[in-house]
């Protein structure tokens, strides 16, 4: 029997952070919820409030702070607000188990806190090791703390290692859905709208890696992740196109074998194993029916039509801050697109411009990301009129 564990939910109103609570309904003799924190979404943190009961809430946007105060104001929760209460909060030594889920950039400073203070860490900012991997995991080998993908993909490859110890992994194959665009060429991307792009044929997900999704730059960025998380090589890591979202990811070790992970697209499965983990719990999600069996296929990206995933893996071979400013030139272009400032394949040329312009810095620090991170923003603002 596990003990019943708290959960800190970094980013409870996204996509995530909403499927992390559904799990725990589902699930209130294993687990409990200890804070929430979201960035602006302020009705649905407080009704989330007061359906779980958290000892801490926060909300980034500080405009909001009365609202959620008076909300809760006949309960024990607490309240705080701002950027800084939420790496404050990630700091308190009140919960089990911590749930990055806040979308960007804006995710690496609370996750490096909660390392510092000895939290494992339920991963599902990517963003997070895509920018800082190389210092993430240094801590959090330091501290001994276990870092346990949320991304599908990723938890799909810690699946399939489990049992493993130091056997030899040969390479890890990260499957992509495709995307809605798959197979279409630029002369119809080039007049591609919004709504468009965030219709994803497999998942329900939020708005940001939607769009990722849709350019493959979310494939890339889980080549970069996949380095940190499982110490490979970029060599050893592949991307190949699943249409059907059935099969994960898979694991080739050096006799030739390969592992994959299987199931249902449904996102609850990989954060319930990451919540439960070492342990399995039994779950009523929908399974797959192997009467009615896709035919599952599999081919190359087209690199030639989705240049950000060839962006990503430029930026993952070369190593020190370039990922770090693909990263802050991709979450401009996208806001700049879902804003109607840009056309969907602009978005590449903007990483691109920002990709050359930015110094390189081979061994960067800390302070060299974030400086990083705020230049490249500065500069892609100004590509897109922002």
């Amino acid at each position: 029997m596990m003990d019943k564990k708290r959960i800190a939910i970094f980013g409870s109103t996204g996509s995530i952070g909403k499927q992390v609570l559904e799990v725990i309904e589902a699930n209130p003799d294993l687990f409990s919820v200890e804070v929430l924190t979201a960035s602006t979404s302020h009705e649905l943190l407080i009704k989330q409030a007061l359906q779980f009961k958290p000892n801490i809430v926060v909300i980034a946007d500080e405009s909001k702070f009365s609202l959620v105060q008076s909300s809760l104001k006949n309960t024990d929760i607490k309240v705080f607000a701002g950027e800084k209460s939420i790496i404050d909060v990630a700091g308190l030594d009140c919960y089990d188990l911590m749930i990055a889920a806040i979308v960007g950039f804006a995710g690496l400073k609370p996750t490096l806190k909660a390392l510092e203070i000895g939290k494992p860490i339920g991963l599902a900012n990517k963003e997070t090791l895509v920018v800082a991997g190389d210092l993430v995991m240094q801590l959090a080998a330091e501290k001994r703390i276990p870092i346990i993908p949320v991304d599908s993909e990723h938890s799909a490859i810690f699946q399939c290692l489990v049992g493993e110890g130091r056997n030899k992994i040969d390479r890890v194959i990260l499957t992509a859905s495709g995307g809605p665009f798959l197979g279409r060429k630029p002369n119809y991307l080039v007049n591609v709208k919004r709504e468009h792009a965030l219709q994803h044929p497999n998942w329900s997900m939020g708005a940001k890696i939607s769009i990722d999704s849709a350019t493959l730059m979310n494939k890339g960025l889980e080549m970069i992740e996949a380095k940190w998380l499982f110490n490979l090589k970029p060599q050893q890591i592949q991307v190949v196109v699943h249409p059907q979202s059935i099969i994960h990811s898979m694991v080739e070790f050096e006799d030739g074998s390969i592992k994959a992970q299987m199931g249902m697209p449904d996102m609850r499965v990989p954060i319930q194993y990451a919540m439960s983990f070492p342990n399995r719990i039994a779950a009523n999600f929908p399974r797959y029916n192997f009467k009615k069996p896709d035919t599952l296929t599999f081919e190359e990206p087209d690199l030639k039509t989705f240049r950000n995933l060839a962006l990503a893996s430029e930026a993952l071979n070369k190593g020190g801050n370039l990922p770090c400013i693909v990263n802050a030139a991709n979450e401009l272009a996208v806001y700049a697109f879902l804003h109607n400032r840009i056309g969907f394949l602009e978005m590449t040329e903007v990483i691109e411009q920002t990709m050359t312009k930015i110094n390189f810095i081979e061994n960067p620090t800390l302070s060299d990301y974030f400086e990083t991170d705020a230049e490249a923003r500065n500069f892609a603002a100004t590509l897109v009129n922002i």
